[in-house]
């Protein structure tokens, strides 16, 4: 990497203890989707015990932890696609969340958004979609923020909107220098608000969620609108949202 951040020892030297609470948004149809295939509680159980052998083992370092916590760093198929701060490939595990459930929500709509870019052909949901948003706490003894220096200097590699070979370079070296915990500015939030992404599960405070929100996100010609009873709140995002990702901007609106 063509920076002054070039080795673990290095990242090491700029590594700071970090407390804080994060927000990750998943999908809410995971009971509900096997309650529609059993009669009774004790069937559903039974049902969602076979399906959780079929899975991959959970790591050692991550067993204590709820399901949620814990779904990020288990899954040992190769990755089909890289992230940010992660390889495509087999890889490990990164837990992605955001320091305000706003931001989740920004990226969660982004990447709705997006598959719908990538799929022109396929028409707009009916329904609103239903999802999970809570919180966790995090305590890490080594963090790095790429916001604050040194690593700000490289606001453009650490932000580009669909390329991630230097993040994800930067992670490894993270990894190796015994960094749990990477801060970064969301490029799908309009205000760019902070990320955050725990490499380890070492990095979690508790070992289950805190507060939990339900939100429904529609999409549509207009864009996307994300919307909470609990507590009240309605986020829209219109067409021109996303614009700094050329996908999104290409995409055809019309379906």
């Amino acid at each position: 990497m063509s920076s002054v951040i070039s080795t673990p020892a290095e990242l090491s030297s700029n590594a700071r203890p970090a407390t804080g609470r994060s927000w990750r948004i998943v999908e809410a149809q995971h009971r509900i989707s096997t309650a529609k295939l059993t009669d009774t509680e004790l069937e559903q159980n039974f049902l969602e015990d076979l399906i959780e052998e079929s899975k991959p083992n959970i790591p050692p370092e991550c067993q204590h932890l709820d399901f949620l916590l814990a779904t990020p760093f288990r899954y040992g198929a190769p990755y089909p696609k890289g992230s940010r701060f992660r390889k495509a490939g087999q890889t490990p595990g990164v837990f992605y969340s955001s320091e305000n459930v706003q931001t989740a929500i920004a990226e969660l709509s982004f990447h709705r958004l997006l598959f719908f870019a990538e799929s022109p052909a396929t028409k707009w949901p009916t329904n609103a979609g239903e999802f999970t948003a809570f919180a966790v706490e995090y305590a890490a003894a080594n963090s790095i923020d790429l916001t604050r220096a040194p690593f700000d200097n490289r606001t453009t590699k650490w932000m580009h909107p669909t390329r991630y070979d230097e993040c994800q370079e930067l992670a490894e070296l993270a990894r190796s220098a015994e960094i749990e915990v990477i801060k970064y500015a969301s490029v799908r939030d309009p205000r760019n608000r902070l990320n955050t992404a725990l490499l380890t599960c070492r990095a979690f405070a508790q070992t289950k969620p805190g507060d939990r929100q339900t939100w429904r996100i529609l999409l549509g010609s207009n864009g996307a609108r994300a919307l909470c009873e609990m507590p009240r709140e309605t986020i829209d995002f219109d067409r021109t949202a996303f614009h700094n990702d050329p996908r999104i901007k290409a995409m055809r609106w019309d379906r």
